[in-house]
């Protein structure tokens, strides 16, 4: 792929700059300090050097804000008059939320170059939209559909039958099982496996006989799934990814699952067969989920929570096993205190033990 120059439009390494006062008018932040000084990349206060941008949102790190190297600083109003020694200051509502605009300025995505590279394999009855770029070795299974714009990095394994929507983009090595189905806007990386058999078996004449898996994978629109992460086709039904939810890297996801929409799910969480996460759901790392329950809309689970049954909507649920959050807090607040209690009865008995010999 071609890369321009410093500044440029193009370099997935950075190729943007940006003055103070560009800054400022694209944050609708109020500048303070010298508005020619230009950045080119972002780095946190205690590691940004001349020529970067950083943020501070909070007090708490006002004395990363006084040293920092940082040429210009975006800071919300709770320390806009702390001392720094960048060349200039946005004052913004909320710094984050203005980074979070200012990075496809300064990290431009490598310009795409459509085509069919000469090592990939293309499946009898195959289609590929308009400027559809298929990468080094990719293997496109028969009959597989590519809608516009879509992106299939190296190594990259599609099934026979998959449908694949517009500006979808697989990166290197993701493996989509025949008939999985993938809508539009789609962002699956770097090792992922969609559509694969889940962990069916039954006991049969002494041995495990596997349960053949015959439904779908489906994801929505606009899903994002991280590095790693698996996600089982359907046994008989579908396993289902609702439109606009995120998941993490190394997640799992078993079979005839449904996943709502604009749901959050964050690295390592398990989720076991015929589980329901509705709409707006946010998970923590590392949180595990018993098939065949219901977790309600705009429920929030802790990380490392074990969910063993169905959690109301709206609620909040933590710990081991999951309970609502507060009764989980008064659980390990008395786990703790459970030593001490237990050497206050060790002496009582000790004592009583004592006067019954004497």
């Amino acid at each position: 792929m071609k890369r321009s120059g410093r500044g440029k439009e193009s370099g997935g390494e950075g190729g943007g700059v940006l003055t103070a006062a560009a800054i400022a008018e694209l944050t609708g932040g109020e500048l303070l300090g010298d508005a020619r000084v230009s950045v080119s990349s972002v780095a946190p206060l205690d590691r940004a050097q001349a020529g970067q941008l950083s943020f501070c949102a909070t007090p708490r790190y006002a004395p990363m804000l006084a040293d920092t190297a940082a040429t210009v600083v975006l800071i919300s109003r709770d320390v806009a008059t702390e001392r720094t020694k960048a060349a200039a200051r946005v004052i913004v509502p909320a710094p984050h939320d203005a980074l979070v605009a200012l990075l496809p300025r300064l990290y431009r995505v490598p310009d795409r170059e459509p085509g069919v590279h000469p090592s990939a394999v293309i499946g009898r009855g195959a289609r590929l939209g308009r400027d559809a770029m298929v990468g080094p070795f990719v293997h496109l299974g028969d009959d597989a559909l590519l809608g516009d714009r879509v992106t299939l990095d190296a190594h990259c394994a599609v099934g026979a039958g998959v449908q694949l929507g517009d500006d979808v983009r697989l990166f290197p090595g993701v493996t989509v099982y025949p008939g999985s189905v993938i809508g539009s806007r789609v962002t699956i990386h770097a090792g992922a496996a969609i559509g694969s058999d889940g962990f069916g078996y039954v006991s049969k004449g002494g041995r495990h006989e596997k349960i053949p898996h015959v439904g779908r994978c489906i994801v929505e629109d606009d899903v994002e799934i991280g590095a790693g992460t698996t996600i089982d086709r359907g046994s008989v039904g579908d396993t289902v990814i609702g439109a606009g939810t995120k998941i993490d890297n190394l997640v799992q996801v078993a079979h005839n699952t449904r996943i709502g929409r604009l749901c959050l799910i964050a690295a390592q969480v398990g989720i076991s067969g015929s589980a329901v996460i509705e709409d707006g759901v946010i998970i923590g790392g590392q949180a595990g989920f018993q098939g065949h329950h219901t977790v309600g809309a705009r429920a929030r689970i802790g990380g490392q929570s074990g969910v063993f049954g169905d959690v109301p909507p709206g609620e909040t649920w933590s710990g081991y096993p999951a309970r609502p959050h507060r009764e989980s807090l008064r659980a390990q607040a008395a786990l703790l205190k459970l030593p001490a209690l237990l050497k206050r009865l060790e002496a009582l008995l000790k004592g009583s033990d004592d006067r019954a010999e004497s």
